[in-house]
């Protein structure tokens, strides 16, 4: 590994570690997302808690904080396994930030952004799959463990080189959720438009 490579590691996690959903809502005069709602700093808590234009700053802001380093790396022709630990170094910053007393949030959005350099077409699949299931049950957390379980096929069929790294990354989103798998389980987990619907009831 050249000092570059390590360089932009370091970067990767300290970037992660910005985390976006307490600075928005900072912002915006919101509760701060760790302790309030469902204590996830990330944008579907934030949506809960703030509406959507302060959710979709968040979700943004996500998806750069992966997108970025990675990107710089693959025009820098960095091997596909490293991508991947630059990646992983990205979300392990958004889930426990060096910046905010390591509590973070699931890093769903950062992992996106850090797929997206592979290419549009396998981001578009990943989106529609995330989409599609929540539109089916509801459940934010079950499309994005849906989604992290498909990421390294839909990946092998677009860019097969990149399965290693896409594995990594989704394995680490599934840990992440061990959580809400429980709560899926339990049948206690709330589906997205309930927490919309609180919101506006709240208002």
């Amino acid at each position: 590994m050249t000092p570059l490579v390590l360089l932009i590691i370091i970067g990767a996690y300290l970037l992660g570690s910005i985390s976006s959903a307490v600075l928005i809502s900072r912002l915006y005069r919101l509760p701060d997302p760790r302790d309030s709602g469902s204590g996830n700093p990330g944008a579907t808590n934030v949506l809960r808690l703030g509406g959507k234009s302060a959710a979709s700053m968040v979700l943004v802001c996500d998806v750069l904080k992966g997108m970025l380093p990675v990107w710089l790396s693959y025009f820098l022709d960095i091997n596909p396994f490293l991508l991947g630990i630059i990646g992983i170094a990205a979300c392990l910053g958004h889930i426990y930030p060096i910046f905010f007393h390591f509590r973070g949030g699931k890093g769903v959005a950062t992992a996106l952004g850090a797929l997206a350099p592979i290419g549009w077409d396998l981001s578009g699949m990943l989106i529609g799959t995330w989409l599609l299931t929540v539109f089916i049950t509801g459940y934010s957390s079950l499309g994005s463990l849906i989604t992290a379980l498909v990421a390294p096929m839909l990946t092998w069929f677009v860019k097969p080189e990149y399965t290693m790294a896409v594995s990594m990354l989704s394995c680490l989103i599934v840990l992440r959720h061990h959580d809400n798998l429980r709560r899926l389980f339990d049948g206690k987990e709330t589906k997205i438009w309930q927490k919309i619907s609180r919101k506006t009831k709240l208002k």
